[in-house]
């Protein structure tokens, strides 16, 4: 079981950056491999980046690909989204989202937290 709370949204403008974080109880956080998705309005949810338990393996969307950045803090039981060249359409609700396997956090975790408004002015 593990719950997850993210942090770090906000409004910025177009070709800014901010950083996500994700919190997470339990003490079995390195045993879960963690995902960021976004949904924005009128949308269905996306899958936006994954990382591994370890933190060696990253997945991401190719919309966010070379701007985004996932990683992860097994210590302090955190996950980060750096979002740098933020761009309109990356407006949304980010959520954080976790589960056991790599493969399953990509579509269809168990786990999710309540999301964090990113909105990017143009």
């Amino acid at each position: 079981q593990v719950q997850l709370v993210e942090s770090g949204g906000g409004l910025v403008q177009a070709g800014g950056s901010l950083r996500l974080s994700c919190g997470a109880s339990g003490r079995t956080f390195s045993s879960y491999a963690m995902a960021w998705f976004r949904q924005a309005p009128g949308k269905e949810r996306e899958f936006v980046a994954a990382i591994g338990w370890s933190g060696g393996s990253t997945y991401y969307a190719d919309s966010v690909k070379g701007r985004f950045t996932i990683s992860r803090d097994n210590a302090k039981n955190m996950v980060y989204l750096q979002m740098n060249s933020l761009k309109p359409e990356d407006t949304a609700v980010y959520y954080c989202a976790a589960a056991l396997s790599l493969v399953v956090v990509r579509t269809s975790p168990g786990y999710w937290g309540q999301g964090t408004q990113v909105t990017v002015s143009s």
